[in-house]
């Protein structure tokens, strides 16, 4: 086969990054420096994509930090992602003075990292002579589990048992909580495995936290194990456990189990109250939900400021205006329940759904509190759904001076200009969430297999680095191509 030179092999940066960033997961230090080498050969701008502080965490998570230094001491403004690489290598790598200094610079260059901070220091108890005790393990190990950083989670969980902790149910809750707010479900359901093998059985925490879980990825059957967990182990009548299995079904689209769980509780508490009420307004069934929200004041059960957005949300699905303004201006009047800023997004999305979009942005201008982002998505989604451009562009001066952190607002803004052809303020919005530093995820879907969950984004990456993706790496490596 012939062998041309790669300095023109057409691998764009994006791929190189992908590349980087699976030698970094699997700590693979000699692809990383063939990735390395097409960088350097085809005179490729590191500074695209922050390549060069990828190249600094994969040179720090194989172990190689003599390389790691040189390639940051390139970085004229090193980034988050770079020096909490070398904090963590370093720490974990036994040096810890270099790891205090990195963390040292990381605070001169603005940058703040509170698990790198909170490793930090917990190596630093070392040198103090002081021997961590179940409550740091227990920290450091949900911090990282929050943060979906499974490896080091997992990692830190066989070095405490080696130092002779023993991971209790709070350690075990720690991280299936911690793994579920960063939707790493295949480890959350590893760890109430592990759990149930050592011998520690779960509690209603424990299995609140796994039925939202479920519900997350819409997974009915894990769901139905676990409640007939519960249903074996009589932990059915914890009213709190109850609503989170009623919340779980109403996700799965289980509107009959849901109920059923909701009939079963002796004893019923605002909180199951709300989640039926929610779950009827979320399919769309108003009626039923109006009907037990009525049922809820006839038992005497004082409805709260939760019950009230669920009652408004059921509202906005069914295009029932009129009721839905009724009950929101009962509130105040007739239950003495401050309005929150939730409560006027939900209002905000009743109107806009509907179509009413004058009254919509009227009722934005005369609210006494700040416009928040969640209001801000539901009006700018209006907008595009109805085609007011105009009445959107009457609200950029307030987008522009919030101080927004998620990017709803911004996308529809933009998807607005788009839809009318104006490239040049999707272009401004785009700088404007560059210069803010705010970043849209790409969205992704649940599906299960064997062996767990997974998403779509994961089946991408593990198609790019077992299949084509690694061949052509390989074949541009030795030239082939």
């Amino acid at each position: 086969m012939k062998r041309t030179s790669i300095s023109l092999f057409q691998l764009c940066p994006e791929s190189l990054a992908l590349c980087l960033q699976k030698c970094v997961k699997g700590k693979s230090l000699r692809p990383g420096k063939q990735v390395h080498t097409i960088l350097l050969t085809s005179g490729m701008n590191m500074n695209i994509l922050s390549l060069n502080s990828r190249l600094v965490g994969m040179y720090a998570s194989c172990g190689d930090m003599r390389s790691a230094n040189y390639m940051l001491g390139k970085i004229q403004n090193p980034n988050v992602f770079a020096l909490n690489w070398m904090i963590l290598s370093s720490a974990f790598n036994g040096y810890y003075e270099d790891a205090i200094r990195y963390f040292s610079l990381m605070r001169e260059l603005g940058h703040t990292e509170k698990i790198g901070l909170a490793l930090v220091l917990f190596e630093r108890m070392k040198l103090e002579r002081l021997e961590p005790n179940d409550f740091t393990w227990n920290v450091m190990m949900a911090a990282y589990a929050r943060s979906g950083d499974s490896h080091q989670a997992f990692a830190l969980l066989a070095r405490s048992t080696r130092d002779g902790f023993v991971p209790d149910l709070v350690t075990w809750n720690a991280l299936i909580s911690g793994f579920t707010q960063s939707h790493k479900l295949m480890e959350a359901f590893k760890c109430f495995r592990d759990m149930l093998v050592s011998g520690i059985q779960p509690n209603h925490v424990t299995l609140t936290v796994l039925l939202t879980a479920c519900g997350l990825t819409g997974s009915v059957q894990r769901g139905r194990e676990i409640h007939g967990f519960i249903y074996r182990n009589w932990l059915g009548n914890n009213v709190f456990v109850a609503s989170a299995l009623i919340d779980m079904y109403s996700k799965c689209g289980s509107l009959k189990e849901a109920r059923s769980v909701f009939d079963w509780i002796p004893n019923k508490n605002i909180a199951s109250w709300n989640a039926m009420i929610g779950c009827y307004g979320k399919w769309g069934m108003v009626d039923s939900s109006i009907k037990l929200f009525e049922k809820m004041k006839e038992k005497g059960i004082q409805a709260n400021a939760v019950t009230f957005i669920c009652v408004l949300s059921a509202c906005s699905h069914s295009g029932l205006v009129e009721k839905g303004l009724e009950i929101f201006r009962s509130m105040r009047e007739s239950y003495k329940i401050e309005i929150s800023k939730e409560h006027y997004a939900c209002v905000v999305d009743l109107l806009c759904r509907a179509g009413k979009m004058v009254e919509a942005y009227e009722f934005l201008r005369d609210m006494p509190i700040g416009v928040t982002e969640s209001i801000l998505g539901a009006f700018f989604n209006g907008c595009k759904i109805h085609g007011r451009r105009d009445l959107a562009s009457m609200m950029v001066e307030d987008i522009m001076r919030m101080k927004l952190i998620k990017p709803g607002g911004f996308v529809a803004l933009s998807n607005i200009y788009a839809a009318e052809g104006e490239w040049e303020e999707v272009e401004n919005i785009r700088n404007v969430m560059k210069d803010r530093e705010v970043h849209k995820s790409p969205g992704f879907s649940w599906f299960e297999m064997k062996g767990g969950f997974r998403s779509v984004e994961e089946e991408k990456e593990n198609k790019f680095s077992s299949g084509a993706g690694r061949n052509i790496l390989r074949k541009a490596c030795i030239g082939e191509y």
